[in-house]
């Protein structure tokens, strides 16, 4: 039994001490970039028309896209093979053969976009000189992209905060003064951006000391191949995600115009734009470790039950408050205009929730480099949501688009928990999800007493959350974890 809880301690008590550490540090990144997006909101809205923040909106879809194809899985890639190659000490090389798959990428990016320039500004309804800004943002961003995983493969979360937090800074105050003296709409943004992330690419350069490691030898095959391998069907998955979250903005674009993709726009922002930025403090911090622990043929299933029982301990109260103030919380941020956004927020929040956990669920196949699996139950589930979302759009406007994605992002989650990986599967924590579960009751109570009084919903907020976390407090003493030692 001692041994027993010796090991427990070395593989699941140490490292997820290990992961604490980082999170902390990490968590000032994520908390201003949630102040930053929340911020954002009322500045767009009463800067920009409902008409300009809808352009703005398509835009940034249209930049994650052609991201997504051209390079934002390089990244990704270099992350996940990152303590693979510094093991057998070739980093130098790996590194170069990283910027120049970059560089390859955004090359033919370019050389494709050029060919079919008519196609794109006909399909995505934008004007010529904003798709080509969106061309010219890429370039910075695919950097910022990769020197950002670079620096997680690193493990140096402090340097990562810092650029975090100065990168927001600059986009804010560098796109309020563009709007407020030059008066160019969306575009303000897109600039204020783009000046905002070279700065942000020059930081990230030193920080990760790129330089001493890029040197000019001949390439590796077998790295490129490793890379295409992995970072391919990471791709696809991706495009399968836009699908779901984005292409509803095409969709309702054609049907509506920009007045009601800009509701989305701000129910997207105050939802999976702050959501996934507090939920991802776990997994920015947890992945990196949980690689290397894979690396050195730990069996990290433990860990990641472990810090699926955290995740639903915070992420759950705040998805379900948001979705009954839904409404107060719009009319609180949001310029009045956007007022109908409103009736997005419930579907939208569970939909960041499910997407959410699905990171810890499709670990397992990243860690066997078995991404294509991931690709496949993505397509299944994105394919399912563009036909709900054109079928729904049409029979009920902005409900309809909520519930489609909410759909496909839960159905992905769905079936990332049944196609298991032997070994590697989640171990359902099911004990901590009916504590959970049952801290909801007195939470629900209260809410419906709080209809028949009245009481500034802020306070409804403060009181709920208290209530839980209580709740939850009382019923660990009550019924405590049991250590999960085999």
């Amino acid at each position: 039994m001692h041994e027993s809880v010796e090991k427990y301690i070395n593989n699941v008590v140490k490292p997820l001490n290990d992961i604490f550490k980082d999170m902390l540090k990490y968590f000032p990144s994520k908390l201003f970039g949630i102040l930053g997006n929340t911020i954002l909101i009322p500045i767009y809205t009463n800067l920009l028309s409902p008409e300009q923040y809808g352009l703005y909106t398509l835009s940034i879809a249209v930049l994650s896209f052609l991201c997504i194809i051209f390079s934002d899985w390089v990244g990704l890639s270099g992350l996940r093979f990152f303590r693979h190659h510094e093991i057998n000490d070739d980093v130098p090389k790996y590194l170069s053969t990283l910027i120049v798959l970059l560089l390859t990428n955004i090359s033919l990016m370019f050389i494709v976009t050029y060919f079919l320039r008519n196609n794109f500004y006909e399909f995505f309804k934008i004007p010529p000189s904003v798709f080509i800004a969106i061309l010219v943002l890429i370039i910075p961003v695919a950097f910022r992209a990769l020197l950002f995983q670079i620096l997680r493969a690193q493990i140096k979360p402090s340097a990562f905060t810092i650029s975090t937090i100065v990168n927001q800074i600059l986009t804010i105050c560098i796109a309020v003064f563009i709007i407020k003296i030059y008066n160019l709409g969306a575009m303000s943004v897109l600039l204020a951006m783009g000046i905002s992330i070279t700065i942000i690419d020059v930081i990230l350069m030193f920080q990760c000391n790129i330089f001493s490691y890029l040197k000019f030898e001949r390439l590796k095959f077998n790295i490129f191949s490793s890379l295409y391998k992995y970072g391919l069907p990471l791709a696809l998955t991706s495009i399968s995600l836009w699908l779901i979250t984005q292409s509803n903005k095409f969709i309702l674009q054609h049907l509506n115009g920009y007045i009601e993709v800009g509701y989305v726009g701000v129910a997207y922002s105050m939802t999976f734009s702050i959501l996934m930025t507090l939920f991802a403090v776990i997994p920015i911090a947890a992945v990196p470790r949980i690689i290397n622990m894979y690396e050195e043929q730990q069996d990290v299933r433990p860990i990641i039950s472990k810090l699926t029982e955290y995740f639903l301990l915070i992420a759950l109260p705040v998805v379900v408050i948001m979705s009954l103030f839904a409404k107060e919380i719009v009319l609180l941020l949001a310029n009045k205009n956007f007022s109908g956004a409103y009736v997005l927020i419930p579907y939208l929040a569970f939909s960041a929730f499910f997407l959410s956990f699905a990171e810890y669920t499709t670990l397992q196949y990243h860690l066997i480099k078995k991404t294509y699996i991931d690709t496949v139950i993505r397509v299944i589930s994105g394919i399912i949501g563009v036909v709900l979302n054109i079928i729904l759009i049409i029979k009920m406007g902005l409900v309809g688009l909520g519930i489609a994605t909410l759909a496909g992002n839960a159905l992905y989650f769905v079936l990332s928990v049944i196609i298991i990986i032997p070994n590697l599967e989640w171990k359902i924590p099911y004990r901590k999800i009916l504590k959970i579960l049952v801290c909801f009751i007195p939470v629900v109570i209260l809410y419906l007493l709080f209809q028949k009084i009245e009481l500034h919903f802020g306070m409804q907020i403060a009181i709920l959350s208290v209530i839980y976390y209580l709740s939850y407090l009382w019923i660990q003493k009550l019924v405590p974890d049991r250590l999960a030692i085999d």
